[in-house]
C-alpha cells in the first residue's frame, strides 16, 4: 500500500511503525472473511481492509470525523484478521496509532465522555470497583442498561487462603487481575493450589496495579504508561531474587503485558526492564502443559465446551494449548464450530457497543451449547462474564476443571 504520511507525524516513531504497517497490507481482503463486525454489518468500513484505509486517511492529513471514529469504534479488536492475514499486518499495533489520532481530534458526546471517564476512574483499581459495585447494587436502577448488566454477582464459593509451598523448588508471581477479583476471586485461590501441588510457589503483590489493558485500548496513554510502571517496579525485585515467571489467569491482561516491552520501547529508565517482564511473561496454560498433571490427580467428569478468546488464540496465539492439557487430563472436549470468532466481551466493547456485543453472545452460545455440554469453560474473566449472562449450563475458567 502507498503512503504519503502528513508532516506532523511522518517522522515520529508512531508515524514510522504506522507507515511501515500500512506498507505490509496488500488489499487481499482475506481479513474481512474472518472479522466478526463485518460478517454482522456487511459494511466494508467495519472490516480490518476498510479501518486501514481510514487509518491511512487519518494518517495522511484527512478531514477526521465521527463517521471515522464510529467506525473505529466498532472495531472488537478481536485480531481474527492477524491470524487470518497472509502478509503478517499488524493491524492491532495499527488502530490503536489510529484510534488515538482520531481521539484528538474528535469530540465525543458528553454522555459517552463521561461514561468512559468514569471506567477509566473506578475500573482499574480493586479498592474503587468494590465500592462502586456495592453502591451500584444498589442504585442500579440509576445506571445505564449496558453497565447495570454489568455489576458482579457475589462469589458462589468460598476461597481459602492457600499456604506458601514448604521448601518450593520453584516461584512465579501470580498476577491479581483487578476485575477478575471483583468477579471471580476464586479462579486464582485454585490456580494458587494447583501449583502448589506441582511444588511452585506463587507470589502475590499488594503494590502491584492494574495491567493497563482497558486504559491502554480506551486512549488513555498516560494512564496505561504509569500503570506499567508501577507494575514493573513491583515486580522486579522478586525477579531480581529467582521468580521464574509472571502467570496470568486472565488471557487479556497477560497479551498486555507481553506488550510491555514495545510500549515502553522509548521509555530509557523502563525499556530494558519491561522487555525482560514481556518475555517472562506466561499464560497459565502454557505453564500447566509442561508439568506432569498426574500431581494433581483430576478425576474428569462432564462434557466441556471450550471457548478460547480471542486475546488467548489471535493475540497470544495459544491456540489449541487449553484443548491439549484439558485431553490429555481426561476430559470429553465436544467439537464447537466457529471457534475462532469473538464472543462479543472484549474488555469495554460490551458496554459501549451492546447491540453488536449481544448479537456475537448469541452466536457464540449457540455454537458452544449446541452438543449439549455440562460446563463451559474459558480462559478470560470477560469472556466467562459476557457468556454466562446469557448460557443455560454453568460457565466457568477451565483450570478450575482441574482442581
Amino acid at each position: 500500500m502507498q503512503t504519503h504520511l502528513a508532516d506532523f507525524i511522518k517522522h515520529t516513531d508512531a508515524g514510522r511503525e504506522a507507515d511501515a504497517i500500512l506498507r505490509s497490507c496488500v488489499h487481499c481482503g482475506f481479513c474481512n472473511a474472518t472479522c466478526p463486525t463485518y460478517q454482522i454489518l456487511g459494511d466494508e468500513l467495519d472490516g480490518p481492509r476498510g479501518r486501514i484505509y481510514l487509518i491511512k486517511q487519518v494518517l495522511e492529513g484527512h478531514p477526521v470525523t465521527a463517521h471515522t471514529q464510529r467506525h473505529l469504534d466498532r472495531c472488537l479488536t478481536c485480531l481474527n484478521c492477524e491470524t487470518t492475514c497472509p502478509s503478517g499486518v499488524a493491524y492491532g499495533k495499527l488502530l490503536e496509532l489510529g484510534r488515538y489520532q482520531v481521539e484528538q481530534r474528535v469530540k465525543r458526546p458528553a454522555g459517552s465522555k463521561a461514561l468512559r471517564y468514569l471506567l477509566l476512574s473506578i475500573v482499574p483499581y480493586p479498592n474503587r470497583f468494590k465500592w462502586f459495585t456495592r453502591l451500584g447494587k444498589v442504585f442500579s436502577p440509576l445506571l445505564p442498561k449496558p453497565l447495570k448488566n454489568k455489576l458482579p454477582n457475589p462469589p458462589t464459593t468460598q476461597t481459602e487462603m492457600i499456604q506458601p509451598v514448604s521448601n518450593a523448588s520453584r516461584k512465579m508471581i501470580l498476577l491479581g487481575a483487578c476485575v477478575q477479583q471483583q468477579f471471580q476471586p476464586g479462579i486464582n485461590h485454585v490456580t494458587k493450589r494447583i501449583l502448589s501441588k506441582l511444588n511452585i510457589d506463587t507470589i502475590s503483590l499488594k503494590e502491584e496495579r492494574c495491567c493497563g489493558a482497558m486504559s491502554h485500548h480506551l486512549g488513555a496513554q498516560k494512564q496505561t504508561l504509569q500503570m506499567i510502571r508501577q507494575n514493573i517496579d513491583a515486580w522486579w525485585p522478586h525477579i531480581e531474587s529467582g521468580a521464574e515467571a509472571i502467570v496470568s489467569t486472565a488471557s487479556a491482561c497477560g497479551l498486555m503485558i507481553k506488550d510491555y516491552g514495545h510500549l515502553m520501547r522509548n521509555d530509557e529508565r523502563y525499556a530494558q526492564k519491561a522487555k525482560h517482564i514481556a518475555a517472562l511473561t506466561r499464560d497459565i496454560s502454557e505453564i500447566i502443559v509442561n508439568e506432569d498433571l498426574s500431581l494433581l490427580k483430576i478425576k474428569p467428569a462432564g462434557r466441556i465446551a471450550f471457548h478460547p478468546p480471542c486475546t488467548l488464540q489471535h493475540g497470544q496465539k495459544l491456540s489449541g494449548l487449553v484443548d491439549t492439557i484439558l485431553t490429555e487430563a481426561g476430559f470429553e472436549l465436544l467439537p464447537i464450530a466457529n471457534q475462532h470468532l469473538c464472543c462479543g466481551s472484549a474488555g469495554t466493547y460490551s458496554i459501549f457497543q451492546p447491540a453488536l456485543a449481544n448479537t456475537l453472545k448469541a452466536d457464540k452460545l449457540r455454537n458452544l451449547q449446541a452438543n449439549q455440554p455440562d460446563i463451559i469453560a474459558t480462559a478470560n474473566i470477560g469472556c466467562q462474564e459476557h457468556l454466562r449472562s446469557g448460557s443455560k449450563v454453568p460457565v466457568v475458567h477451565w483450570i478450575e476443571l482441574l482442581d
